[in-house]
């Protein structure tokens, strides 16, 4: 489960997008690899959800969320930005600013091949 809150999306993106404050409107999709402005995830089913009554998106901000990722990803390891928009990656051992750690994977993703996992938001 996640906390999420509902913001404008300067257009429709999928649940699991990695997104950043910008854009047109509040929101946009992340477009570059470690980017720190990454602020979370376009939610599927909320637990929580803020400003319920808004117009917009579900964000999460916390907890539990799919998440859209490229490459391999380890059990725990922590999740960045990836160079893909609206993708996250592994954060590796690349040195990197504190602010761009949008959480840490919940399961492992042995494939280089795109794909949706769990990660928990908010957690460096």
């Amino acid at each position: 489960a996640d906390l999420a809150e509902i913001y404008k999306a300067d257009k429709e993106y999928a649940p699991g997008t990695v997104v950043k404050i910008g854009g047109a409107e509040e929101i946009t999709q992340t477009t570059e690899a470690f980017d720190n402005e990454v602020f979370g995830v376009i939610s599927e089913n909320p637990a929580y959800l803020m400003n319920s009554e808004a117009e917009g998106v579900p964000v999460a901000l916390s907890g539990r969320v799919p998440c859209k990722v490229e490459g391999r990803i380890k059990k725990g390891e922590r999740v960045v930005s990836g160079s893909k928009p609206g993708f996250a990656k592994a954060l590796g051992s690349n040195d990197y600013d504190m602010r761009a750690v949008l959480g840490r994977a919940l399961v492992e993703k042995d494939t280089f091949d795109d794909g949706v996992i769990e990660i928990v938001v908010g957690v460096k």
